[in-house]
């Protein structure tokens, strides 16, 4: 078995090459030409009334509880640049990685004010809960950060495109898939490491990803009434356990052919057997959930 030091170093090239290859793939984009400005009217002079928004509540909800996820930044940038040496490729990666996501919330909020699609001064009083409650999680292995990242950056690219679809706005649609494609390109990034990783110690890295998987939780947990937004977003198709099954853990599964890795010790082994029985394992706990809320089963 590889130690963790010994492992995150030989991947190290790897690290490099895809941080090259993001910047070749991703093409900027700039939100002030994406945002409705020409919506914008004086909050001062015309105070926020629901009777202004123009998009569904569960949508507003969508777009809100994505929003505020995005606005945790410096608790996921912080995660990212204390995991790693001082001379880790990923500490040029965690920077660039702040700056695309920083765009993100900028944008989101930009069209939700721009377009009164939310209560200001209710969004900044979420925004300073959660920004004040702040992040963390007990994944300290490389490994797991990068397992939980390819997860995470895939559930958010998911989100938020099916929360730019079920806004059934031209602009919103336009701006959520820009977002949903940076977030795409940064899932390509995490994912790679982890296929580097696999090739080298594919036993550890199986028992790391079992103990991401397991359990496993989005990083907007924090966020005030987090579950009665949560609940409603899976509702709608947004996100939910059926999709986290289905769209997230199963790709994942498949990319990394999780099922035909062999020379595995008895750990390896163990975690394989797990990982391979988790997909159904959801798809249960979604069914469960479905009936208890009554909803049938839901993509957006």
């Amino acid at each position: 078995m590889t130690s963790t030091f010994d492992l995150l170093a030989a991947v190290e090239p790897d690290i490099e090459r895809l941080i090259d290859e993001h910047h070749e793939r991703r093409e900027h984009w700039y939100a002030h030409e994406v945002v409705p400005w020409e919506l914008g009217r004086s909050y001062r002079d015309e105070p926020w009334d629901e009777s202004q928004a123009t998009l569904a509540p569960e949508a507003r909800t969508a777009l809100v509880l994505n929003l505020l996820t995005e606005d945790n930044l410096p608790y996921y940038h912080l995660r990212l640049a204390t995991a790693f040496g001082p001379n880790s490729p990923m500490h040029a990666w965690s920077r660039t990685w702040t700056a695309e996501e920083g765009q993100h919330a900028i944008a989101m909020r930009s069209y939700l004010l721009a377009s009164r699609n939310c209560d200001p001064r209710a969004l900044e009083d979420d925004r300073v809960q959660t920004v004040t409650k702040g992040w963390s999680n007990d994944f300290v292995d490389p490994v797991e950060v990068f397992v939980y990242t390819s997860a995470q950056e895939l559930a958010t690219r998911i989100s938020h495109r099916n929360a730019g679809k079920l806004a059934d706005d031209e602009v919103a649609y336009e701006l959520m898939s820009r977002v949903a494609a940076d977030e795409n390109h940064h899932f390509m990034f995490y994912r790679g490491v982890v296929t580097s990783m696999l090739a080298q110690d594919p036993s550890s890295v199986l028992a790391g990803m079992w103990r991401v998987f397991d359990g496993f939780e989005m990083p907007g947990t924090g966020i005030p009434r987090y579950l009665r937004r949560a609940v409603e977003m899976a509702k709608a198709g947004v996100y939910n356990l059926r999709i986290h099954a289905d769209k997230v853990i199963s790709p994942l599964l498949r990319d990394w052919q999780v099922g035909d890795l062999d020379d595995l010790d008895a750990e390896g082994r163990q975690a394989q057997d797990k990982l391979m029985g988790l997909p159904d394992t959801l798809l249960e706990a979604a069914a469960s959930f479905e009936r208890r809320v009554g909803m049938s089963p839901s993509y957006a």
